[in-house]
């Protein structure tokens, strides 16, 4: 008889076919950062923790951050919603998710990520065939990334207190009519909680993530040739495996005060990065959040996070990081969350006033 984690094997097998098919015109490459926006995160509990969710993630939004998180939520359904904006409104960055359970010990999930810029000038055609400036020629498009996550999570019957969770996950980025590209992904993901801690790992891209263009050469051909620039191939983007390892503790304060102490540590194998913890072979990426709660209905969260050093115009270096604060109201079951990401401008990092929603259906 074929048990649920029989079936554990097939996306791999899926995913080996797919190396095996890719389209022989195209040029597979590694670049040391693929498929960002995914990095971004979800939900302003997390954005207002640094990303520090891998061991604490414990409801719908777990279907980015840890799979495993998933059995933990208590509603029949539950739905989240979030919208923020960056660069001064330019990007828009949009997520929305629902899971709901399969049985007593097992969750399904699925989420949506948008991020995109709209309604950008395409000047191609500005001039007329007499030379004249013709402002009414300027067209639009919009260049988006998309993420569509089909998360399922369990509850392990041979340890207590721990549950697994994997991700599949289909891509899509469009530049407008120039360009498009598809990618497919694997994340697995584990939590354990013992008492007041809280263990938690997230493997992600571990397939690794393939993600090929196609590019539309007759649309732009002409442009390239004019101004000397190379004109794209249709290549495939290889996004090499992460791992997220997370730890969290959990006190009360005299029953009505309650404070959650959390810190993941994100780490790539593909050489130095410009992080806090690096070497040759490995870098490590910390952040760290601190959450205080009265009676589970008002929150307040502060974390630190994204450190890298940045160069002077005269050569010297400081130690740049990005600290962000965040609140949350729970009525019944409604959950509101705001984070303010990159609190006084002190990296380089996205910033942003980040909203999102929480609503549970059901017992």
């Amino acid at each position: 008889m074929h048990t649920w984690y029989s079936y554990t094997f097939l996306p791999f097998i899926f995913f080996i076919s797919i190396g095996l098919h890719l389209p022989l015109y195209a040029q597979i490459t590694t670049p040391k950062y693929s498929n960002e926006f995914l990095n971004i995160g979800v939900g302003a509990r997390g954005l207002g923790l640094s990303n520090s969710q891998v061991a604490i993630t414990e409801d719908v939004t777990a279907g980015y951050w840890n799979p495993a998180g998933l059995v933990h939520i208590q509603d029949k359904y539950q739905v989240s919603l979030m919208h923020s904006e960056y660069f001064a409104g330019i990007a828009q960055y949009d997520y929305a998710a629902f899971a709901t359970p399969i049985d007593t010990v097992s969750h399904l999930a699925v989420s949506v990520i948008r991020f995109g810029v709209d309604d950008i000038p395409d000047t191609r055609f500005l001039y007329d065939a007499d030379g004249r400036l013709n402002y009414d020629n300027i067209r639009f498009f919009n260049a988006a990334d998309y993420a569509f996550l089909f998360s399922y999570a369990r509850r392990s019957k041979w340890m207590r207190g721990l549950s697994l969770g994997a991700n599949f996950k289909v891509i899509y980025r469009n530049v407008g009519d120039f360009a498009n590209a598809w990618g497919l992904g694997l994340d697995v993901g584990a939590q354990l909680h013992r008492g007041s801690w809280r263990f938690g790992l997230a493997l992600r891209d571990i397939s690794p993530t393939f993600t090929t263009w196609s590019h539309n050469v007759n649309a732009i051909y002409d442009i390239f040739i004019q101004t000397g620039n190379e004109v794209p191939q249709n290549t495939t983007e290889v996004t090499l495996p992460k791992a997220v390892l997370g730890i969290a503790k959990a006190f009360r304060v005299k029953e009505d005060f309650g404070i959650l102490a959390t810190a993941d540590f994100s780490s790539t194998f593909d050489g130095a990065r410009n992080v806090l913890i690096r070497s040759s072979s490995i870098s490590i990426d910390p952040s760290v959040g601190l959450e205080l709660d009265y009676k589970k209905l008002f929150y307040l969260r502060f974390s630190v996070g994204n450190f890298q050093e940045i160069k002077n115009f005269d050569g010297s270096t400081y130690l740049s990081y990005q600290p962000n604060f965040g609140l949350g109201i729970q009525f019944k079951k409604l959950m509101i969350d705001y984070a303010l990401t990159d609190v006084g401008d002190q990296s380089e990092a996205l910033y942003s006033n980040v909203f999102s929603l929480r609503v549970g259906f059901g017992n």
